[in-house]
């Protein structure tokens, strides 16, 4: 019989399986879709939905370049034991290479044919997930370019090489020499993975942030009991030290310790033999956002013996 795309949808929310799979599990039982379950079952695939509401905020970040683009990606698992795991680092390091074929993009990244395989990469996760035995998911991917220049990307102490749990990249632009780029590119990336800034420059952090900070420093400062001209002063320099904090170009730079990175990539000028902008970053540490489950052992042990 015929299996249609809506047999094929009712079997993958069931159980989380991959499409392909849900397809073939349908076409073996001629369409009957509690059969379709248990031979999914008898394969070890359908248990992964099981673990989908599991908390997955460890696992690896994940980078990978072509010529003037690189990608990161972050693919969570439960424990750092499967980011250990050779069959996992692989699939990390495959999916940041797909995410340079369809530019960064997550949706269209879950939707990749997965290298040697006849399905997706998000089947190949849920494949993963019955194998190796813990929740896992694709949760962010990005892609830098520039049309002149680099895109330098570094992984803070590797794992294996290109993974990680902090991955930052940084687009360069400059007509000038390209290994004399790279490497300031790499320095400056390294800088990033240990400040964490917000922006590249004040003008491109969100104005809801500048808002809060504004507002705080001014009842700061109208707590103070100073004069409203001062007041306003006091807010006016905290500012200036706040975006001296958060925005890259105006932090302090960590391999010298004494330049501001403005300066010391306008310096590099000179070496690379033309004028260099950097354009944009991104920085990636794993699981940073995920609300972890906290579990309270001696209370589920209470609760159970109905002490509590």
């Amino acid at each position: 019989m015929a299996i249609t795309a809506g047999q094929v949808k009712e079997l993958r929310e069931a159980t989380g399986v991959g499409m392909m799979d849900c397809k073939k599990a349908l076409t073996e039982t001629n369409g009957d879709m509690e059969a379709a379950v248990d031979w999914l079952r008898t394969r070890g695939l359908a248990k992964a939905a099981k673990k989908a509401g599991r908390t997955a905020s460890e696992g690896l970040v994940g980078v990978a370049a072509e010529g003037t683009s690189a990608a990161i990606v972050e693919v969570n698992s439960e424990t750092d034991f499967v980011a250990r795991n050779e069959q996992f680092q692989g699939i990390v390091s495959t999916v940041a290479k797909l995410a340079l074929t369809v530019d960064g993009d997550i949706d269209a990244l879950g939707k990749a044919a997965y290298p040697g395989t006849d399905h997706d990469v998000s089947a190949e996760l849920t494949e993963a997930i019955a194998k190796i035995g813990e929740n896992m998911n694709l949760r962010r991917s990005t892609m830098l370019s520039v049309s002149d220049g680099v895109v330098s990307s570094y992984v803070h102490s590797p794992i294996v090489e290109g993974l990680g749990k902090i991955g930052v990249l940084v687009a360069l632009e400059s007509t000038g020499d390209k290994a004399a780029l790279g490497g300031l590119g790499r320095q400056v990336a390294m800088h990033i993975a240990a400040i964490a800034p917000l922006a590249v420059s004040s003008d491109e952090l969100p104005a809801d942030v500048v808002a809060r900070e504004r507002s705080v420093f001014k009842e700061q400062a109208i707590e103070s009991g100073k004069p409203a001209e001062i007041a306003e002063k006091m807010v006016e320099g905290r500012m200036r030290k706040y975006f001296e904090e958060v925005c890259l170009l105006s932090q302090t730079f960590v391999i010298d310790g004494e330049s501001k990175v403005g300066d010391a990539i306008k310096a590099a000028e000179k070496d690379v033999g033309a004028p260099i902008k950097l354009t944009s970053f991104v920085r990636f540490a794993l699981g940073e956002g995920i609300e972890k489950q906290e579990d309270d052992f001696a209370a589920e042990v209470a609760a159970v013996a109905g002490t509590r």
